[in-house]
């Protein structure tokens, strides 16, 4: 390890700086890492949204990869900085190709790399898609507790699109005290919802189990609507389906109609990455000319700032912020670190003297 001294003596970096060793932890790492702590996961997703609406973040927009010749298909860049007792920058790249399901093998693929606060060098690759998977459940479970407290807590659960977001968001719901006494299931393809059911019953889930040959169905018989499709545009447009006031987990984003946003109460995790890329609150802000139909952000509950009306459908649409796979992957690193089970790549970084 070269040892690199600072000249200044105003810089906020401690002396000696270090160029850190470089590591790669696998995805069975990961997961090691994560199984069983759903609570502590939920309650890291909440610091770092509150870290996040306190300005202590540097979030830009997502930068999408797309292909003429695979128009279904994308990658996704999501640089991000995260200050708190995190303190981590870092960079997710991630991919979605639909057309993989039909090979047998999961849609996306993930990495992310961490780098080093003071130094700027880069300090482990991380397997990346459970990281997201589970940044993404731990959002949703978070804004299922918070966004119910008033209302009457949902014992109906329904899932619309049942891959592998549905499944850890249904294992985050149940990780962090949730039970129901209904789960519905629906997907478009037959197959993956008898998956679903499967993993259901495998899983020891509580209520009965029903797959649903419709979305409506479902809708109609649920009081929290998790949506995890793969859908590009609006599919749901029909507004008596939520004349029961659900609460909607609208974590796919392009599933709803503008006219069923405009009838609901609208929380997003921050409203200028959730207004764009034809998100349904986007179609809904290009529909009104304004974003008046938006309640606020989760953090803005939490905090106290906004209050959830009852008597209409809530929904909560998440665009998925850099800073969450940041917080999640850097905790992962520091586990497999404890563990004493970093695999740590010797003289990763080589040119590090300014002359040789």
């Amino acid at each position: 390890m070269i040892t690199m001294r600072s000249t200044s003596t105003k810089s906020a970096m401690p002396e000696p700086v270090t160029v850190p060793p470089f590591a790669v932890i696998s995805g069975a790492q990961v997961q090691r890492a994560l199984q069983g702590r759903e609570k502590q996961i939920v309650e890291l997703v909440e610091a770092t949204y509150r870290l996040h609406g306190a300005g202590d973040s540097v979030n830009p927009p997502s930068y999408f990869l797309r292909f003429p010749d695979r128009p279904s298909s994308r990658i996704i860049a999501l640089p991000a900085s995260i200050g708190g007792r995190v303190r981590v920058d870092g960079i997710k790249w991630i991919s979605s190709f639909p057309g993989n399901v039909a090979s047998g093998i999961p849609r996306a693929s993930a990495v992310l790399i961490l780098n080093d606060h003071y130094t700027g060098y880069p300090f482990a690759c991380l397997e990346s898609s459970i990281i997201s998977a589970t940044r993404t459940a731990a959002s949703a479970a978070l804004a299922a507790d918070r966004l119910s407290r008033g209302r009457q807590r949902p014992t109906r659960v329904g899932f619309v699109g049942t891959g592998l977001i549905a499944r850890y968001i249904h294992t985050f719901l149940v990780g962090t005290g949730w039970s129901f006494d209904d789960i519905g299931v629906h997907d478009l393809s037959a197959d993956s919802a008898a998956g679903f059911r499967c993993h259901l019953e495998q899983s020891g889930a509580d209520g009965r189990i029903t797959v649903h040959d419709s979305a409506e169905q479902l809708i109609r018989s649920s009081d929290l609507v998790v949506f995890a499709t793969v859908a590009g545009e609006p599919h749901v447009h029909e507004l008596s389906w939520f004349e029961h006031n659900p609460l909607v987990l609208h974590v796919s984003l392009r599933d709803l109609a503008p006219e069923i946003l405009l009838a609901s109460t609208n929380v997003v995790d921050d409203i200028e990455h959730c207004l764009k890329a034809d998100t349904s609150p986007h179609l809904a802000e290009q529909l009104t000319g304004n974003r008046d139909f938006l309640l606020g952000t989760l953090d803005d509950v939490m905090a106290g700032r906004v209050t959830v009306p009852e008597g209409r459908p809530v929904v909560f649409s998440p665009f998925g912020l850099g800073v969450l796979d940041l917080a999640v992957g850097k905790w992962v690193h520091d586990e497999v670190a404890r563990s004493q089970e970093l695999h740590v790549i010797d003289d990763f970084f080589h040119e590090l003297r300014r002359y040789g």
